[in-house]
């Protein structure tokens, strides 16, 4: 890995060169989004089937685009029993987690007025699950898990089907398992407009989560404002702030498990230790010759994977703070104590045990993290994605009477007449 070291001219570079990865630097790509989604809101059911030939070679039609009951019991006879039991013991961790994410409604009343706040789940939810070169049941749960705890009440998964028609049997039992209502054979910038605007066969929803590829994240963006969306996601990334106690196999590890998601992912180790720098870089050359996916992690250590030396911690984490990474890990003497310096991240593992594919399928925190510098003001996937919040104002004739002028005035001020009749007509004939 590149070793360098830590100045603002080469933050500054490594910001520029991370943000290219941004969905919304694929202009070129968006025309050809824009079609599709023009196509299916115009031949809905049609354009689906034609285009999920066109791009996963399946026939489908509207007697097989929906997974059926016998699909899903074959998926159970096909799933490793042990992948199963972990399954649902991830699936305990992650609902317990987001259980204590829930908000209630509230009220407040005295002296004739009453405020308050009323919680609503959202009534119809849509999960993308991504196919093609690898399957992630993890994400169909922590997807899942938090619209069923804030109480939604369908939840719609699409995910590509294979060219025999078929949907990866770990996906089917995870969505199963977690709570998923109906699931239906559909992939790509077509599923994420059938899911905003609905066909014959995909209802539409009030929301659309999950990631995908930069089809599936243009199309999400695209459709913003016709439904929610949780986030347009860029490529995974992860961030280790390490000082000279922490393990350099660890390190090297934890990097690579972030560069191996694809080419464009980005893993950056930043130390106050040269000799930690290193051992790392070391490290990660040893380990990269026994894992499978070599070329992946090659082109992505290559184009996005740093070592950072910086002469003081301080340093070292305000760096941290503007890369605003996805991940986040923290191997210093006193993790707890760093942690109380870290301003933006989407989820920060603290010690040598909490590694990031901790996070990734078990802990129970979400998965789903805000990247590409997004931390700064955007958070994990959680129950409140999957809500909505209703002001409720209630005042009686002797609770309004006494400022009703003051309104009036305000109304007046903003040369908004009727706001002020609307008041004034309640007290003066």
């Amino acid at each position: 890995m590149k070793i360098l070291t830590l100045t603002s001219e080469t933050r500054d570079n490594i910001l520029e060169n991370l943000l290219r990865r941004s969905p919304n630097s694929y202009g070129a790509y968006e025309s050809r989004v824009a079609e599709i989604i023009e196509h299916v809101k115009k031949d809905r059911d049609a354009a689906v089937f034609a285009y999920t030939k066109k791009f996963d070679g399946a026939d489908l039609d509207a007697d097989n685009i929906r997974v059926t009951k016998e699909e899903i019991e074959k998926a159970y006879e096909q799933v490793d029993p042990r992948l199963l039991e972990v399954i649902k013991k991830a699936l305990v961790n992650i609902r317990d987690y987001h259980e204590k994410q829930k908000q209630r409604s509230w009220f407040d009343s005295k002296d004739g007025i009453l405020l308050g706040q009323k919680v609503t789940p959202l009534a119809r939810v849509g999960v993308y699950v991504p196919g093609g070169k690898a399957v992630y049941p993890s994400s169909v749960l922590m997807n899942v898990l938090p619209a069923k705890v804030a109480g939604v009440e369908h939840i719609v998964m699409t995910t590509p089907p294979s060219k025999d028609g078929s949907v990866c049997a770990s996906t089917l039992v995870a969505a199963n398992e977690a709570g998923v209502d109906t699931i239906y054979k559909a992939g790509g910038a077509q599923a994420i407009a059938a899911l905003a605007f609905g066909t014959e066969s995909i209802p539409k929803v009030d929301k659309i989560v999950g990631p995908g590829n930069i089809y599936v994240a243009l199309a999400k963006k695209a459709v913003f404002g016709h439904v929610s969306i949780d986030s347009i996601a860029g490529p995974s990334e992860i961030l280790v702030l390490a000082d000279e106690t922490a393990n350099p196999r660890y390190v090297a590890a934890d990097l690579l498990s972030q560069a191996e998601h694809d080419e464009m992912a980005s893993a950056i180790l930043i130390t106050t230790s040269q000799a930690l720098a290193a051992q790392v870089s070391e490290e990660v050359d040893r380990f990269v010759k026994e894992l499978s996916r070599q070329e992946i992690i090659a082109k992505s250590l290559d184009n996005y994977g740093y070592i950072l030396v910086a002469d003081n911690m301080d340093d070292a984490i305000d760096t941290v703070n503007e890369i605003a990474s996805e991940h986040l890990e923290l191997m210093t003497q006193n993790p707890f104590d760093t942690m109380t310096k870290i301003r933006n991240a989407g989820a920060i593992f603290l010690g040598e045990y909490a590694s990031e594919p901790l996070g990734d399928y078990f802990a129970g925190p979400n998965h789903v993290l805000p990247t590409n510098g997004t931390a700064k003001f955007f958070s994990a996937l959680s129950v409140d994605d999957f809500i909505k919040k209703s002001s409720i104002i209630s005042y009686s004739r002797e609770a309004l009477e006494p400022i009703y002028r003051d309104i009036v005035q305000f109304a007046e001020c903003e040369q908004l007449t009727a706001h002020a009749n609307s008041i004034r007509v309640r007290f003066e004939e």
